[in-house]
């Protein structure tokens, strides 16, 4: 008798642990993306079983007009829920991808490519152009909100290695 209450008590404090470590998911998102999440995961979940499989991933990709995916490239975005991926384990990977940030110095190397003399600044003007009309376009708005965090040289270029350094420890100044 004992040995089953303990079994049931660690039960139920496993089963509690599991569900504080998955409200604190929850609460990384508003309302209304949890929402957006759940369509998400209900359009990959095809057999409407819970969990994402091998099958449903294929079966989506099918949809999209890729049928050639290779196995492994299955297997490996199955292996990041570490176990079956259900809702919980769903959103928690897009909580993972969404909040974290590249290294500093992938982010330092993705600017240096604007920086040819290698002088630690982007053109202002020519940045925001790029930003304005180059894949995910930013609006005005964006631009100038941008901006206005951004650390800038007496010449009014973007010294882009502090802003890295910014992205991936944060401004003193929120502190």
């Amino acid at each position: 008798m004992a040995s089953r209450k303990a079994g049931t008590r660690g039960k139920a404090a496993a089963a509690k642990q599991a569900q504080r470590g998955s409200s604190n998911v929850f609460s990384m998102f508003e309302q209304a993306q949890i929402q957006e999440f759940k369509e998400a995961f209900s359009c990959i979940d095809q057999n409407r079983d819970g969990i994402i499989c091998k099958s449903d991933l294929r079966e989506t990709y099918s949809q999209l007009g890729k049928v050639s995916i290779p196995e492994e490239e299955l297997d490996a975005m199955l292996q990041e829920g570490k176990g079956p991926i259900n809702f919980t384990v769903f959103l928690t990977l897009f909580g993972e991808k969404l909040n974290g940030t590249d290294p500093e110095e992938a982010i330092l190397s993705a600017f240096r490519m604007f920086d040819p003399s290698g002088k630690g600044v982007v053109n202002k003007d020519e940045f925001k152009q790029l930003l304005l009309t180059q894949a995910d376009k930013f609006s005005l708005a964006e631009v100038e909100q941008m901006f206005a965090l951004t650390p800038m040289d007496l010449a009014g270029d973007i010294d882009y290695k502090s802003l890295c350094y910014i992205i991936t420890h944060g401004d003193e100044k929120e502190e």
